[in-house]
This record gives structure tokens, sequence and C-alpha cells, in this order.
């Protein structure tokens, strides 16, 4: 679908002027002066989420704007498209069809219905979704039965997941964020690193005959995934457990992968796969997810699939004025593009969603880290910002001193948890005084005092509230952040659906490794050629 590009739409025009005219000197403090309901008319909930906006820098004439902007760049025809099962992710000519993987299964013959309509009036919809959501059921009945199988075997003590990227920071994350939820007889271990020192430190705490590993990669050619796959197999058989042709490496190991032949010549019997219209970063849904499933079970993780699902029907159905996800991904725009905001913080305010920035930054930055649009053609304006955040209070310590009194303005994006699952008295109080402060705070400053004690405020936040940190308060929570970016990414025209810029390093790597044992440096650049010397031959 050819879409008209942002910066050349009337709305973007109108935005600029908009912003040069008033919007620039937005003050917060006035705003709320001025509009005693300002928290109201800012805030709503969604799925699970209740989100205040009200301490950011817009006003209705500013979500005006954006939501007609939205309109000029077809916005809602290019999600339909997503939804629909076209092909979206135009360089690698396949759909993204994450949303499939926690639809129900009952609304087959619903999603049917809907595909007849859409794909009549389009012939670039290749997927017939009916058939695609009995498959994707198929594989998550196999792999959850497999996961309750493996969660009774007290034989079974550690699960060691090894992937990288998608197949890691999804179910790292989610496993940590559900630990209330989780087998507490097992221990979960997570090796992405092609550094031997994290596999060996994790290899340490284990025994071959207690441990269960998970190879997850999609090609299962992954380099450092397949590199501690070879290593965890080899410590395997070496410590004591069978040899690759024997029942007892397969009883140990389990793959998730769409090559299941790679698998078994690697000796793995068990595989559990996945579509080509699964990215890695949005791949926690699948085969992928099988560590969160072994952590929580079977239940808990239809419930995670269904809170993400339910934010699925928030996005596709509600007027964009009601769109969380919408309203999320044009504050990104406005940021980004008109106030010139070059990242934004993550804090949440639980300890179980510590991985959750690092999730955040794959996720965003992969997808929208992009210099040119879906058709190549480079971009006069800029895209994706830098994601970065640290759990509060930690992060009140670290970098917080900049976010207050810096020269420069990053929007914090806080999320809090209501209720949480510990008893300890007086802590849950003392969390939420301090990110509600906090964001006070950065709103409000204090301008009474000069020099050090300075602080100028207006510095905007966005607060994410879960009642309580649940399988599905947590799928609708990473649901929202997905279809987020994927609303900024359709307003700048690029795909957010293929990674290109990953591909560079890892081909030059391949090199690299090669001299590094015969200690050619011929034609190398001087810097590379000086450092492959000094490491000498390895």
């Amino acid at each position: 679908m050819q879409r008209p590009r942002c910066d050349q739409t009337p709305a973007w025009c109108a935005l600029d002027d908009f912003f040069k005219e008033r919007g620039h000197a937005f003050d917060l403090r006035d705003a709320f002066a001025q509009d005693p309901k300002r928290f109201e008319h800012f805030s709503q909930p969604a799925p699970h989420v209740f989100a205040d906006l009200s301490k950011n820098l817009i006003d209705a004439a500013t979500e005006s704007l954006l939501f007609d902007l939205a309109v000029q760049c077809q916005l809602e025809q290019h999600r339909d498209a997503m939804f629909a099962g076209e092909l979206v992710n135009s360089t690698g000519n396949r759909a993204a069809m994450h949303f499939l993987l926690r639809k129900p299964a009952f609304e087959a013959s619903n999603t049917a219905a809907s595909q007849s309509n859409q794909v009549n009036q389009t012939q670039t919809a290749t997927k017939n979704i009916a058939n695609e959501l009995t498959q994707v059921h198929a594989t998550l009945d196999a792999m959850l039965a497999y996961a309750e199988k493996m969660r009774a075997d007290d034989a079974i003590t550690d699960i060691i997941n090894i992937g990288i990227g998608g197949s890691d920071l999804g179910p790292q994350m989610a496993v940590l964020a559900l630990a209330e939820f989780g087998a507490k007889a097992k221990r979960f271990h997570f090796v992405s690193n092609v550094d031997g020192q994290e596999l060996a430190s994790v290899l340490a705490q284990c025994k071959p005959a207690s441990t269960l590993f998970l190879i997850a990669s999609k090609t299962f050619t992954t380099a450092e995934t397949m590199t501690n796959a070879h290593s965890a197999r080899h410590w395997f058989e070496a410590q004591g457990g069978e040899g690759v042709d024997r029942p007892e490496l397969a009883r140990h190991f389990a793959a998730l992968t769409s090559n299941v032949k790679a698998a078994n010549e690697f000796g793995i019997t068990t595989s559990f796969g996945f579509w080509d219209w699964v990215g890695g970063r949005y791949s926690m849904w699948s085969a992928i997810g099988l560590p969160i499933a072994l952590a929580v079970g079977s239940k808990c993780f239809r419930e995670l699939l269904a809170g993400a699902h339910a934010m699925d029907e928030h996005f596709r159905t509600a007027p964009m004025a009601q769109s969380l996800p919408v309203r999320l991904g044009l504050l990104d725009v406005w940021y980004r593009n008109f106030h010139g905001f070059g990242s934004r913080n993550i804090a949440p305010y639980s300890s179980a969603l510590r991985r959750l920035p690092a999730y955040l930054q794959q996720l965003e930055m992969e997808s929208n880290g992009k210099r040119v649009d879906a058709s190549g053609q480079t971009l006069p304006f800029q895209t994706s910002p830098v994601l970065w955040g640290e759990p509060g209070t930690n992060g009140q310590h670290a970098y917080f001193q900049m976010l207050h009194q810096g020269t420069t303005v990053v929007p914090v994006e806080f999320v809090a948890v209501k209720r949480q699952a510990h008893t300890l008295p007086g802590h849950q109080q003392k969390l939420l005084a301090n990110v509600l402060s906090q964001a006070q705070a950065l709103m409000v400053g204090e301008n009474d005092v000069g020099g050090h004690k300075h602080f100028p405020g207006n510095r905007p936040s966005t607060f994410l509230l879960l009642e309580e940190l649940t399988p599905a308060s947590l799928g609708a929570l990473i649901a929202l952040q997905e279809h987020r970016v994927f609303v900024s990414g359709a307003i700048w025209g690029i795909n957010s659906f293929d990674q290109w810029g990953v591909e560079l390093g890892k081909l030059l790597a391949k090199d690299i490794e090669a001299r590094l044992v015969t200690g050619d440096t011929s034609g190398l650049d001087a810097s590379t050629a000086g450092l492959l010397r000094r490491f000498g031959v390895i």
C-alpha cells in the first residue's frame, strides 16, 4: 500500500506551524491551572492498563492535529491491512500476524468471514487466516502439553533457554515478571551472549541429569545461539549425559525452531515451530514462549495471550481518539519530530518488570530504527528515539538527576503496579509514593530558588498503571507497546517488521573470525587491522 509521506501532508505542516507558534512554549503547570479536568481529558482506561497522559506537552488542539495526521497518513488502513494478513513486511514479502498467536480458537469462523470481506478488496493478502489460526492452536496445544509434562517432572530442576534477541528478551522478561505465578521447584536461566563466560557461569550451577535445554532459533543457524547450543551439548555429554545418538539427550533438549531437520541432526527430537510471519521481537507469544509456559503453566500462559488479545481488539476497533496505542504512538511522533526529543526513559516501578526496558529497546529501536521508508527512500526526518531505563527506585539514585536538572529534556514513561503480591509491610506505600512524587516533581519543578536547587519542571511524563501484575495485564501491556510502535512506524512510512541493520556486522564477523585464526590483515582498514594485530592469533 503506497501511503502519503507524513511530512508532505497538510496536517504535518499544520503541526509544524502550531509548534512554532505556541507548542514549543507549552507549560504543563499553566495547562493544569487553566483546565481543572485536564486529568480526566487526558487519561483513559484500556484493557488491563490505565494511562495518564495529562503530564505530556499536549492539549486538545495538538491531539486534534495529530489525529488529522494519522488520517492523512492512512493509519487505519495500514492497521487493517496488518490484521487482514496483508504483506505489510514489504522487504520480507510477508505478513506480520503476531496478533494471530493470541487469537482464541473459537474466533476462527469470524476471522474467516472478516478475511473474505477484506481480501476480496485487495490482492495483496496471501494468508488464509482461519487456516493459520488452526495451525497456531495445534502448535500451542502441543507446546502447552509438553510444558505441563515437564513441569510435573520433578527430576528437572533447571531450565536453560539458549537464544538471542527476540528468542531471549521476551521470555526472560516475562518469566521474571510472572515469578509469583512460577514453578517454585524449578530454576530458569537465560543464555544469549556468545561470550562463553555467560554459559559457563550457568552450567556451573547445574547438573546434566536435572537440566532441560531449550534451543531457541527460528532457523537453527543463529551464530551465537548455535555456538552456545553446541557447547551445552558438549558439556552434557562430558558431564555424564548420553551421546548424540542416545535417547537421553533427546529428553534433555528441545528446539524452538522452524528448521526441524537441523534440530534432528543436532540430536533433538522434540521441536516446536512457528511461521515466517512471526518476527523475533514479536515471538514470545509463539513456541519461543515455551520458557514462560514452563514457568507459569498452561492456564497462566493462555491468560497472557488473552490479555494481549484484548489489547489487539482495542487497537483494531477503538476510534482513534479512544485508542491508547494510537494516542501513545502519535505522542511519540510529536516528541520526536517537533520537540526534537531524542530519547525516552522507561521507568518501571516494579522489580518484577526490571527487564522491561531491555525488552522495549529491541521492540522499538529494531522496529523503527530506520533511515529509509518502506520503498527504500531516505527520510528527511527523525525516526525511533533511544529507549533506556532501569526500575524505580534504583534509577532515582542513578540518572534522575539528569532527568530533573539536566540540559536535555527526556520524556519519562512510568509503569506502576497498584497491588503487589508480596506482604512486606510499608514497602508498597513507599514505592508508590516515590513513583507519584517523581512524576509530580518532573512537572512542577522548584522555581522559588536558584542555582543548584533550581528545578525547571515542565518535564513530560506518561503514567501507565496496572491494578496487578498478572499474566493478563502483562500481555496487555506488551501488546500495547507493540501497537504503539506500529503506529509511529506507520506515520513515518517505514517498515517496522524488518531488521536489515543487524546483518552487516554479522556478515563481517565471519570474516574477522577467520582472520583471528590466520592473523591475515590484508584489505582491512587501518584501525581494524591494528586492533587485530593487538589481539594476535587466537
